[in-house]
């Protein structure tokens, strides 16, 4: 039998070649030919390859996994190249509607469903090739209280498409080629809508930036050039406390109409918040306490571009419920923009009463690749 490891070592050629051979060998006449799977639709097909990863720009997918990733002991470079390589083959066969290499499932990868597959590097990659890492962990936040179960990590694969089989097929070919150099830290499952809603009920990704990407998102120099960074943070969400404040305390505590999205100063989602309108009694309509308040950035360029997905883990032994936000940010400067903004949510957040954060990891996001090259090449060699 032909493995999987041997398949990618030896080129397709060879693999080929050697299951022509076996096939002949065999005294039992050959099977009729199978029929060839339908050819997916441009539209349901995101490219694999270009300047930047799919999955960070790209519109946000139905269903999401996001896999960390921990190298095993004393893999080193030359281990991890080999590792992405492997992967980014897997990666860009999947994404474009083509089973993985010994593929047991082929027919699981015939509906793409928009697949993306981004990866991401920790600190903890970098050291271990023995290269300077471009990002280091988060300080530490008043609020958090995180979980190592949930928390850090060497390697990033965030699997994203409109159908869940379509995810589960690819999360199942990433982890068997990783497992001889890796063992998972943590799996964490994520969904959305189209309307973009969170379990609050709370409208997500208002104040996206929406041009310009090349400021606030992508990196302009250096090794990253072409990257960005991501940050994951995981948010525990208090909803039986929350179900319990009426309407116009959810609203206040947002700064938003639930229904609409709008400002508490405006009509419509896209109006620009008014901070210095005050209400009869002279006191700010949006409270300087407001979540959006504590999150405005007025600089465009130093926008982040959210890209969250809500998860429900069901109930808990007491009864109450395991849901919340995965909170995935994309930057250009971690320093500069997310730092700042989670700073002031820590400081005096009124949401801070509802949301708690359990887990926290921090990934550079490589640029991509071209056919025949791999993710991180220009980082790693």
């Amino acid at each position: 039998m032909i493995s999987r490891r041997g398949l990618f070592a030896g080129g397709a050629a060879t693999a080929a070649g050697a299951l022509a051979a076996e096939s002949s060998a065999r005294a039992e006449p050959p099977a009729p030919a199978r029929p060839q799977a339908q050819v997916p639709s441009p539209g349901r097909v995101e490219p694999f390859h270009g300047a930047h990863q799919a999955g960070v720009a790209t519109t946000p997918q139905a269903h999401a996994v996001f896999l960390g990733f921990d190298l095993l002991p004393d893999t080193r470079r030359e281990a991890i190249v080999r590792l992405l390589r492997l992967l980014t083959d897997d990666a860009a066969r999947l994404t474009q509607g083509r089973p993985a290499l010994a593929d047991t499932e082929p027919e699981l990868a015939t509906n793409p469903a928009r697949l993306t597959v981004t990866f991401g590097f920790g600190p903890g990659l970098f050291t271990a090739a023995g290269v300077g890492s471009p990002v280091a962990a988060l300080p530490a936040f008043g609020t958090d209280r995180l979980e190592k179960r949930w928390s850090g990590g060497d390697l990033l694969v965030q699997v994203c498409a409109d159908d869940a089989v379509t995810v589960a097929h690819a999360v199942r070919m990433i982890v068997k080629d990783a497992r001889s150099f890796t063992r998972v830290r943590w799996t964490q499952r994520g969904f959305r809508s189209g309307t973009r809603r969170n379990l609050m009920g709370q409208l997500e990704g208002t104040v996206n930036p929406t041009d310009r990407l090349d400021r606030a998102v992508w990196i302009g120099q250096g090794p990253l050039r072409g990257g960005t960074t991501m940050v994951l943070r995981r948010i525990r969400m208090k909803l039986e406390t929350w179900d319990a404040a009426d309407r116009v305390a959810r609203e206040f505590t947002i700064g938003r109409r639930l229904g609409t999205g709008a400002p508490l100063t405006g009509a419509a989602e896209t109006d620009e918040p008014d901070y210095a309108r005050k209400n009869h009694l002279g006191f700010p309509v949006i409270s300087e306490y407001a979540h959006i308040r504590r999150a405005h950035v007025t600089d465009p360029a130093l926008r982040l571009l959210r890209r969250p997905y809500n998860y429900d883990e069901g109930l808990t032994e007491k009864g109450g419920s395991d849901s919340g936000l995965l909170f995935a940010s994309y930057q250009a400067d971690l320093a500069r923009q997310f730092v700042p903004v989670q700073r002031r949510l820590a400081e005096g957040d009124l949401l801070n009463e509802w949301v708690t954060t359990i887990g926290s990891a921090v990934f550079a996001i490589p640029p991509g690749c071209a056919p025949g090259g791999w993710i991180g090449e220009g980082l790693l060699t």
